[in-house]
């Protein structure tokens, strides 16, 4: 029952999407109507502003850590706050209260992870801020953060199986989430963020 409960409060958490509330609270639009259409912190940025991004930076993060702590403490351990983790991103990326058209669950995956597994996504976040801060492509960070989160668990964390395979399992789904950027990175098509853009 604590398993279950973790898992539907979770994924409802994660279904609150910052981005999408802010937008049709502050403009009456749909953050998913415009730029790229994604309603995460980046998008935000390009569309509304720096305000709007910050604030959806910290909602989703923040959504995340509750997730986890709560996973945390009904379930216990690493594996609890794992599933916190996974669901909390899995309610962000298909939220039930907006059609199941959400972000990518990068900034949800890394407050949740900061919980579960600090080192391992703290070594993430590093390869991130370097891949963005020389190629200005922040898919790309964040998809070589996601393919170093599982390689960092398993390197500094003493292996369990379940644990593990959350892990790969919420790299995965980050990876899957940014196909299309993929295929724009491939083709020289990707959008570039500016760090003096308003």
């Amino acid at each position: 029952m604590k398993i279950v409960l973790t898992i539907v409060i979770s994924y409802l958490l994660g279904s609150c999407s910052t981005g999408i509330i802010y937008s049709k609270l502050s403009s009456g639009g749909d953050i998913r109507t415009k730029g790229s259409k994604n309603a995460g912190a980046t998008n935000m940025l390009r569309v509304m502003g720096k305000k709007a991004a910050a604030i959806t930076l910290i909602g989703d993060m923040l959504k995340g850590v509750i997730a986890a702590l709560l996973g945390k403490w009904l379930v216990g351990g690493a594996f609890g706050a794992m599933l916190g983790s996974v669901f909390s991103v899995l309610g962000h990326n298909y939220p039930v209260f907006f059609g199941f058209k959400g972000g990518k669950g990068i900034a949800t995956s890394f407050g949740s992870l900061l919980v579960a597994l600090p080192v391992p996504v703290l070594i993430s976040f590093v390869v991130f801020v370097v891949t963005v801060f020389a190629t200005r492509y922040v898919s790309l960070g964040s998809i070589l953060a996601a393919v170093a989160f599982p390689l960092a668990v398993l390197v500094t964390q003493p292996f369990e199986l379940p644990v593990f395979l959350l892990c790969v399992f919420e790299a995965a789904l980050a990876i899957y989430r940014h196909r299309a950027n993929i295929g724009r990175l491939l083709n020289h098509q990707e959008n570039k963020i500016s760090f003096s853009k308003k």
